[in-house]
């Protein structure tokens, strides 16, 4: 009866070592979640002189976008999701941006990967029909110019279902995430193609925009209660 009951206990406890063995071995699979979106696409560095907090800014996603508008009806809209940036908008678009880069956290890992990515530059591209009818899209034709280089994208991950048929009825959007080399420069001039016509947006303006509304992050950021100790 003894020998029968350290019998049980033995194969419990093997029981128990074999499914804390195999708990490790399905961790340890399990990829690393991929860093904030930025321009290096590693974490911020607060010693940056353009990291700011979050929750502080006031933009809207319209402020930092850079748009092209082809002759078919097209509009295309590009927004950097570069976390110095995306910081500056207000809380609820910061978040959302955030979370829609957290949610591809994998997807992101496995591109870095394949392309063999030292540095990658994310944008959250939205392709909008204006007209009657199909109206067709190439996002491989986004071509955003900038330190006087042309960057195409190195891959994409589609958001909205149906992305892939690059296609779209009136009014309709479809987005994805576009990867680009990391050697883009957001806080330098910038311009885009689509279908060869060339974006609408004045870059510069937008870094200047971009700049006032850094300062005042660090303004409201100084001046707001501070947590009890």
């Amino acid at each position: 009866m003894m020998l029968s009951a350290k019998h049980t206990l033995l194969a419990a406890l093997v029981c128990v070592v074999g499914a804390c063995a195999s708990t490790s071995a399905i961790v340890a699979q399990v990829p690393p979640v991929m860093p904030p979106a930025g321009q290096s696409g590693t974490q911020g560095d607060t010693l940056d002189p353009n990291w700011i907090p979050a929750g502080f800014g006031t933009l809207r996603q319209d402020d930092i976008a850079l748009k092209v508008s082809p002759a078919n009806g097209l509009q295309v809209r590009a927004i950097p999701l570069d976390e110095r940036i995306i910081r500056l908008l207000s809380p609820d678009s910061y978040r959302s941006l955030r979370e829609l880069v957290t949610s591809k956290d994998r997807d992101l890992l496995a591109v870095k990967e394949r392309n063999r990515l030292p540095s990658y530059s994310i944008w959250y591209v939205s392709f909008f029909a204006q007209e009657q009818g199909e109206t067709r899209f190439s996002p491989q034709e986004f071509i955003i110019n900038n330190t006087g280089r042309d960057f195409r994208p190195l891959d994409m991950l589609p958001i909205t279902p149906g992305f892939g048929e690059y296609r779209l009825k009136q009014r309709e959007v479809q987005s994805a995430l576009l990867i680009f080399d990391g050697q883009i420069d957001v806080n330098q001039p910038i311009s885009a193609l689509m279908e060869s016509t060339p974006s609408v947006t004045d870059w510069n303006r937008v870094i200047q925009r971009i700049e006032r509304e850094r300062s005042l992050v660090r303004s409201r950021a100084a001046a707001a209660p501070k947590p009890p100790a």
